[in-house]
């Protein structure tokens, strides 16, 4: 199985590679089309911001390759952000996979933004989340997420309900870090990979 990680202006991907060595699963980084189009399973994960994220995808094509891809696609964090249809931060028109928009966390009193470390996911319905317990605790860095939608597959309290996981046709997603998220992490991407 040709596992890609998508190689653009985005930072965290050391920890993704770490992840998928920890599970066993190869994989190539890279930003070359005929190999990422030519994968079995593609990740699009990062740190970053959402303009920033978006203006490198469109210089180098991956805006028009991404959401054209037929294989599973995972996108994690700002890769998920990005797999929307607009985001708030730096008004950001995105990639338009999930028809939804992205939010920035409301200012409430004893609620810091960002939302920053542990936090529980409920209302699982993806088979990314098969075998994890009811209630798991994924760990979280973000300032921006999508509400609850049409495409939610799990969600989070902060502040708000937000999605946690997306997940619409051949594209999944998740606003929390995996590759970090210990056990229920490494679950979900062991799920991935059997997808």
């Amino acid at each position: 199985m040709k596992t890609v990680i998508i190689k653009y202006n985005a930072g965290n991907v050391q920890s993704v590679m770490y992840a998928l060595d920890r599970i066993g699963a190869g994989y190539i980084y890279t930003d070359d089309v005929e190999e990422i189009r030519s994968a079995d399973k593609v990740i699009f994960p990062g740190v970053g911001e959402a303009s920033t994220t978006m203006n490198y995808l469109r210089k180098v094509g991956l805006d028009k390759v991404i959401p054209s891809l037929k294989q599973p696609v995972f996108g994690t964090c700002i890769g998920m952000q990005l797999m929307c249809r607009f985001s708030e931060e730096n008004n950001t028109e995105c990639m338009g996979i999930f028809d939804v928009d992205v939010k920035r966390f409301p200012a409430e009193a004893g609620m810091k933004v960002p939302h920053m470390g542990w936090n529980n996911i409920s209302n699982y319905a993806s088979p990314l989340t098969y075998g994890v317990p009811d209630n798991a605790y994924v760990y979280f860095v973000h300032s921006f997420a999508p509400p609850v939608c049409d495409y939610t597959v799990a969600s989070c309290q902060y502040a708000t309900s937000f999605s946690a996981m997306l997940h619409r046709d051949n594209f999944y997603a998740a606003q929390f870090h995996c590759e970090i998220s210990g056990d229920v992490g490494q679950q979900i991407m062991e799920n991935f990979l059997k997808i």
